[in-house]
């Protein structure tokens, strides 16, 4: 699973040198809270040669349908401590509870550890000194899981293919792969396109738009879309007799 990372740069005006970043773990990287396991422990491991500082906050998290995040504040999530320090090849546990019913349809968070610049710069430090904040989605689950997917509105316009990912069931899942495919008039695959998966929340959408080349256009007579999530598969075909028109 991929956890959100941010690297951000930061230096002392008008000095030039070398680039280096702390290193820490953090695991797990998923949470699942249940009515049955209403917290969770979350273990922050500092794997370098110098103390770090650290500073977690926790947000509501909504996605666009282009698959951007969305992040509220929220006091739905609860965890301790907020800031703490590691020494070199410490560890230390934040526990992270539900505060918030437990509903019908899955709820959805993230909690971001984000590494603060030391208290105490060395004197004279020439380096750039990189600091990473990382999310971790938090997933407060129903009693009873439903995982369903569909795929819709699909259209040709302008020699532009457009599609929707809609989760229909009320949790959570990341499609594997989603592939395109362009036949022509005898079935020969001209146009073969590899999209990215994420994650598409509970009851969300996710909008795919796929820019067919002119030369490919031209030839195409029908698209195909291959979804697979959690080992099944969506599938849906469109004719496209006119796809370069509007």
């Amino acid at each position: 699973m991929r956890a959100g990372l941010i690297a951000i740069c930061m230096t002392a005006p008008g000095v030039i040198g070398s680039a280096y970043a702390s290193s820490f773990a953090v695991n797990p990287t998923q949470i699942f809270l249940t009515s049955k396991s209403t917290s969770a422990i979350l273990t922050l491991r500092n794997e370098s040669d110098e103390s770090v500082r650290f500073q977690l906050t926790v947000f509501a998290w909504d996605q666009s349908a282009r698959g951007e995040m969305e992040l509220k504040p929220t006091s739905d999530i609860v965890f301790f401590p907020a800031l703490l320090t590691l020494a070199p090849r410490e560890s230390r546990n934040v526990r992270v509870g539900a505060a918030t019913p437990f509903e019908a349809v899955e709820k959805s968070y993230r909690i971001f550890v984000e590494e603060l610049p030391p208290q105490d710069p060395q004197p004279g430090q020439s380096a750039v000194r990189v600091l990473t904040k990382m999310g971790v989605p938090i997933f407060v689950q129903p009693t009873r899981t439903q995982a369903q997917a569909g795929l819709r509105d699909l259209m040709v316009k302008d020699g532009v293919f457009t599609f929707n990912v809609r989760n229909t069931g009320n949790v959570h899942f990341v499609p594997e792969t989603v592939r395109v495919h362009g036949m022509n008039h005898v079935g020969e695959v001209v146009l073969e396109k590899q999209l990215d998966g994420w994650y598409i929340l509970a009851g969300g959408v996710r909008a795919y738009e796929v820019r067919l080349p002119a030369p490919d256009c031209s030839a195409l007579t029908a698209l195909s879309i291959d979804v697979r999530i959690a080992g099944s598969a969506l599938k849906e075909r469109l004719e496209t007799p006119s796809a370069c028109g509007p």
